[in-house]
C-alpha cells in the first residue's frame, strides 16, 4: 500500500486516497452484492480521474453529477445509496483547493486607492466626452454659417457683375 504525504493534499494526492478508499471499501464489501462493489469501483476510478484531470466520459468539472458521468452510473446512485462516495470526493476536492489567505492591509489600501483613481479617471473621461460633444456641436454650427456665407458671396458676386456696366472679360476668353 502506497503512503500519502503529510504537506498539502495537491490533486495526485487525492487521487491516491480515493483510491485507497475504494480498495478499502471494495473489500469490506466483498461480502456483499458483487454490483455494490462494481459500483464502488466505478466511482473511485472515476473520482481518481476527476481529481487528476483526465476525465474520460464527463466534463471534468469537480461535481456529483460529472463523478456520475464518469463513473458509468445516474446520479441518484451517489446522492442515495453511495453518499458516503460522494462526501468523500466533496472532501477531496475541497481539500485540492487551497483556502484563500485573508487580504494583508497594504492590498486593501492599494485596491482602495486603485478605486479611488479609477474613479477620478471616469469622471475626467466623462467630461471629456462632453467636451468633444461640445466642440462636434460647434464645428457643426461653423460648417453651417461658413455655407451660407459662401452662397451669400456668390450671390453678391452674381449681383454685382449684373450690375456692372464693364464687361467680364474673363468669362469672354473661356468662350472664345
Amino acid at each position: 500500500m502506497s503512503t500519502l504525504t503529510a504537506a498539502a493534499p495537491g490533486p495526485r494526492d487525492g487521487a491516491a486516497l480515493a483510491q485507497l478508499v475504494g480498495e478499502a471499501l471494495a473489500r469490506a464489501q466483498g461480502h456483499a452484492d458483487t454490483k455494490d462493489t462494481a459500483e464502488i469501483k466505478a466511482i473511485t476510478d472515476a473520482m481518481v480521474r476527476l481529481l487528476i484531470g483526465a476525465p474520460l466520459h464527463s466534463d471534468g468539472k469537480l461535481t456529483v453529477v460529472s463523478l456520475a458521468t464518469e463513473a458509468g452510473l445516474r446520479r441518484n446512485k451517489l446522492t442515495h445509496k453511495h453518499t458516503d462516495l460522494r462526501d468523500l470526493f466533496y472532501a477531496l476536492v475541497k481539500a485540492r483547493t487551497p483556502v484563500p489567505d485573508a487580504v494583508p492591509d497594504s492590498a486593501q489600501a492599494c485596491a482602495a486607492k486603485q478605486q479611488q483613481d479609477l474613479a477620478r479617471v471616469r469622471a475626467e473621461r466623462d467630461d471629456l466626452r462632453g467636451q468633444a460633444q461640445l466642440l462636434a456641436r460647434i464645428v457643426h454650427v461653423l460648417e453651417i454659417e461658413n455655407n451660407k456665407l459662401k452662397e451669400t458671396n456668390a450671390a453678391l458676386e452674381k449681383h454685382m457683375a449684373a450690375q456692372s456696366s464693364v464687361p467680364d472679360l474673363i468669362r469672354r476668353r473661356r468662350r472664345t
